[in-house]
């Protein structure tokens, strides 16, 4: 029986796959694009679950997985939540441990990742693109206030610190912004067609790099 659940095993991981990475600005309606194409497409997106999956590994509440990634409130967790590895940092950890999380995601299932650096961990992938999208910053606004329900000034707040968390993040870890356009393969302003338009078309992009890795 252990036998023929590693033969199982060893042919699910030699499958090609292929990846699609979203960066996204806060507000541009980053993460219900991804979901509707990840629908369309039949395969998985992977955003939160990663926070829950590094939540599991590091053994961490989940509000400080995401606090780590989208707030400057690292020193305040190291304290708090000590892992007892010397001068590591918790934010070096959740970075480790969602690294090998992405990586083996991306080894597992053709799928749709969404940021954590996932454009960086998975450069050398053979088969995968690189999607930003980003919006005017009124749009950002607008979406905030009337698709997240958020009150004006929250909204405001939420979009600068945010953005600003995101790029820091992503600059330490990856070496470069995650809106810098020579690590991206498409950008896209979402306000030109909304989330339905957007999916359409990133859909039908996605469809035409790997034609022979869909089955639809």
């Amino acid at each position: 029986m252990k036998i023929k659940q590693n033969l199982r095993k060893e042919v699910f991981y030699l499958r090609e796959t292929f990846v699609v990475t979203i960066t996204r600005q806060f507000g541009s309606m980053g993460r219900p694009i991804a979901r509707q194409i990840s629908e369309k497409l039949g395969i998985e997106y992977y955003d939160r679950d990663i926070v829950e999956m590094t939540s599991k590994d590091l053994n961490l509440p989940v509000s400080a997985i995401s606090d780590v990634e989208e707030s400057a409130k690292t020193a305040f967790f190291n304290m708090n939540h000590p892992l007892g590895m010397g001068t590591t940092t918790i934010q070096d950890s959740v970075y480790s441990a969602q690294k090998k999380i992405i990586v083996d995601l991306a080894e597992r299932e053709s799928c749709i990742i969404v940021g954590r650096c996932a454009d960086h961990i998975l450069r050398d992938h053979k088969n995968i693109i690189h999607i930003f999208i980003y919006a005017p910053y009124e749009a950002r606004l607008t979406n905030c206030i009337e698709r997240l329900n958020m009150k004006p000034d929250e909204a405001k707040k939420m979009i600068a610190s945010v953005d600003k968390a995101r790029e820091s993040y992503h600059r330490h870890y990856c070496g470069y912004l995650m809106s810098d356009k020579e690590y991206k393969d498409v950008m896209i302003d979402s306000s030109l067609l909304g989330v339905e338009g957007t999916c359409d078309i990133l859909t039908e992009l996605i469809r035409k790099k790997f034609p022979g890795l869909l089955s639809q």
